[in-house]
């Protein structure tokens, strides 16, 4: 029990590190949809997540649709962007005294159709949005993007050219195994309306992070909304 405690404090203190919630840049009506997905389980009991910390869960896929909004007068409706991070241990956990899990490494895919100011734009948004835990970016790729989320039926699905995609569907009965599930690690960004949802599959295979990797049928994704 302490030692659970003191994880759960952890996740505490990571997420207030990781997400910095002040705007960087000037945001003006934004607002759309979030999707992320973990190579660890976010809704999972507390012993089964003391059995994967330190082991897996370096790896994370941000996803933002952005509806409707500005950025320092740049427009943004109709736009997707995509960040993957590769970190050194577990993200929510590690790091030592520096709450996070060092060295982080991070890949942000720009929407195909974003103009090259609403490209930069684009990327301006997720380093706000997403802070630290995107750590060094080593490298910036246009790709085409298609990306949904029903909140309702929690069914989201991405798809980054070849590199990066997610496809979940909404929780069911037979995914609690403790039934003491709780979602046990925060989303990475500043979103609103999160929710878990099941990975029926997801991935990343580019370049740059040195890693390529699946998480299927796992309890990993968030579905969420975002608006600023």
């Amino acid at each position: 029990m302490v030692r659970v405690a003191a994880l759960c404090l952890c996740v505490l203190a990571m997420f207030a590190v990781l997400v910095s919630p002040a705007p960087a840049v000037e945001l003006s009506g934004l607002s759309g949809d979030y999707l992320e997905t973990r190579t660890c389980d976010i809704y999972t009991g507390p012993c089964f997540a003391n059995a994967q910390v330190g082991l897996t869960g370096e790896d994370a896929i941000m996803a933002w649709s952005v509806d409707r909004g500005e950025i320092a007068g740049i427009d943004l409706a109709g736009l997707k962007v995509v960040a993957v991070v590769h970190a050194a241990d577990t993200l929510g956990f590690g790091g030592g005294l520096e709450i996070r899990p060092d060295p982080i490494r991070s890949v942000i895919l720009v929407d195909s159709q974003a103009s090259s100011e609403q490209r930069e734009a684009l990327v301006d948004f997720v380093k706000t949005q997403a802070g630290r835990v995107l750590g060094e970016v080593v490298r910036i790729e246009s790709v085409d993007i298609a990306m949904t989320a029903d909140h309702n039926e929690m069914v989201g699905t991405l798809q980054a050219g070849k590199l990066a995609e997610l496809t979940t569907r909404k929780m069911g009965q037979g995914d609690c195994v403790c039934t003491n599930e709780t979602v046990f690690y925060p989303p990475l960004a500043d979103v609103q309306n999160f929710e878990p949802a099941y990975t029926v599959s997801g991935g990343f295979a580019g370049r740059g992070l040195g890693t390529k990797w699946t998480n299927p049928r796992t309890r990993s994704s968030f579905l969420a909304t975002f608006g600023y």
